[in-house]
């Protein structure tokens, strides 16, 4: 810019001739940018109403720069502003709004909604959309101000812009635009008076359109208002129904978010309160959309629910059959709740998860069921290779315990004592060092039964060293039955240890030995090396022979 046009530029600026503005806004048109600026910042440094005016009206035409001068002195256009959301003419209208947008000007919301409640308003569309890009900009702001220093502007800005909209919530009737509606979810909280008086009555003006916001409405802040109903102890019966009738993926995110791992007492509570959600009924499209969590979320929604047994079933079966993994545990651990038929036989299909968790939560249940078989399944799943599955079903099993089998073992028949002993083999991991303490009990009696449990357990091999030292027991019908069981050992020291008896002062002792020797060597088990000497004290013990099990395995027997 050359010297004498800022001269000229000063000039026009600082005179108190009004006519300085005529001059001025000419140059707003110049196809010289210079000029063109030059007139914009003498033009607003004026304060000039019809200078601002003018500038509104080349809203759409101004450049970059040009706004960015705007920006800077927005504040001194506020009164052209008003004039122009209020003209007859729709593009100074529009001018007005998109500055009004721009510039974040929400005091001029109640200018807006004075416009909007006039029935003759020609331009009433292009309004209701700046009303609601104030709103949607005011919620943004409020957002991004709450680690900032302009929280607390933003904050009054707000409640501002609520007391307008509350005073034409209540003029519905006359005026019947949505967007007045839609622009108090967007900004209210849910304890705000005027939003739950229409909730709570059907026959207001305007309950049907703000149902009908909470209904379709897709905005982040319109969602949380609707879902902050949920921990509302006293909540608007219309705000629950809503929730129970949208059937949209991202609402359904956003409430399964809401009720997440642990419900607060008070969404549990309104929960019960609604007795449908359409979405889960009939097609299952949006179950299976959903993420983990979601899925898990969605298990607790039906279940702490009021709708039917028969459809949070529904849901269950889905999940379980063909839900992610965390969707088919938590819809395993509410099929304990259902009984019958059709869930036994899901408990049944469940168990073949490819999820050991799955597989070891339905586990858990299948005693309960009082299904036919349950107990060889259980059986069955002992030898599982998941380390969880076998938890469960030893817990399933508790009571087929060692101790358990001593007390009965005397009552027992042969074949009862073997499949039971097995069964309790299986299940109880303590059996082997159970049955050693058992055998150095003083009391005879229950040595000799421990011995004799060994034998029908095949557990020889595992107490070898404790029955090796049996040969030396000050009874002579404990060390002849301990050389009977060794007829099923394995180790060189056992075989020496039977070649020692055979010179025992007790001639059962020596039978027995020479007996178990005779049949080791028809069994093709002679000692790896012949004539070792035997010394009781060099005997490995089943402990130190078996080797110790990983933190995260039981010990198997």
């Amino acid at each position: 810019m050359d010297d004498g046009l800022q001269t000229t530029l000063d000039l026009l600026t600082e005179t108190e001739n009004e006519a300085a503005i005529r001059v001025l806004i000419p140059g707003l048109d110049s196809r010289f940018r210079a000029i063109r600026h030059g007139a914009l910042q003498a033009i607003l440094a004026r304060r000039s109403p019809a200078g601002h005016r003018e500038v509104v009206a080349r809203w759409h035409t101004i450049d970059s720069q040009e706004r960015y001068f705007l920006e800077e002195n927005h504040r001194r256009m506020m009164p052209a502003l008003r004039e122009a959301i209020l003209d007859s003419d729709q593009q100074m209208c529009v001018n007005g709004c998109q500055a009004a947008v721009s510039f974040r000007q929400y005091d001029l919301i109640p200018t807006i909604l004075n416009a909007l409640e006039d029935t003759s308003q020609p331009q009433a569309a292009i309004l209701g959309q700046t009303l609601m890009d104030l709103a949607d900009q005011l919620c943004r702001d409020l957002a991004a101000s709450r680690q900032s220093g302009k929280h607390r502007g933003r904050q009054m800005a707000r409640e501002q812009a609520v007391a307008s909209l509350e005073l034409s919530i209540h003029r519905y009737g006359k005026h019947r635009r949505r967007e007045v509606v839609e622009a108090l979810a967007l900004l209210a909280h849910r304890d705000n008076a005027t939003l739950k008086q229409v909730l709570r009555d059907p026959y207001h003006p305007a309950f049907l359109a703000l149902v009908e916001v909470l209904s379709r409405s897709t905005r982040g802040p319109i969602l949380r208002l609707l879902l902050s109903y949920l921990e509302d102890p006293k909540a608007p019966s219309a705000a629950l129904s809503v929730m129970a009738k949208r059937r949209d993926l991202d609402f359904a995110k956003h409430l399964l978010r809401k009720i997440g791992r642990d419900p607060s007492p008070g969404i549990v509570q309104n929960l019960k309160r609604i007795e449908s959600v359409v979405w889960t009924q009939g097609s299952a499209e949006l179950l299976d959309r959903l993420d983990d969590l979601a899925q898990e979320a969605a298990v607790r929604l039906v279940m702490l629910s009021g709708i039917p047994r028969a459809s949070a079933f529904t849901v269950i079966e889905h999940l379980l059959l063909r839900g992610g993994r965390g969707g088919r545990r938590a819809a395993a651990e509410a099929l304990e709740q259902f009984h019958g038929a059709e869930a036994n036989a899901l408990a049944i299909e469940a168990l073949d998860d490819d999820d050991p968790e799955v597989q070891a939560i339905v586990l858990g249940q299948l005693r309960g069921r009082g299904i036919a078989g349950a107990l060889g399944r259980l059986v069955g799943m002992l030898d599982s290779a998941h380390a969880v599955v076998r938890r469960t079903a030893r817990r399933s099993l508790a009571e087929f315990t060692f101790p358990g089998f001593l007390a009965t073992y005397d009552l027992l028949d042969d074949e009862s004592r073997r499949s039971t002993g097995d069964l309790v083999k299986k299940v109880d991991p303590q059996t082997v060092p159970l049955l050693r303490a058992e055998m150095t009990s003083r009391m005879r009696t229950r040595r000799l039964r421990a011995l004799a449990i060994a034998r029908t357990l095949d557990l020889v091999a595992l107490a070898e060293g404790s029955i090796v030292r049996l040969l030396e027991d000050e009874d002579h019908v404990v060390r002849a039955e301990a050389a009977a069981a060794l007829a099923a050992g394995q180790s060189v020291a056992s075989y020496d240890a039977l070649g020692a008896a055979t010179s025992d002062r007790s001639p059962a002792v020596r039978e027995a030995a020479q007996a178990s020797l005779a049949q080791r060597a028809r069994a093709a088990v002679p000692p790896a090396a012949a004539g070792s000497s035997w010394n009781l004290e060099e005997v490995p013990s089943a402990e130190e022979k078996e080797p110790s099990s990983p933190s995260n395995e039981e010990p198997r027997p």
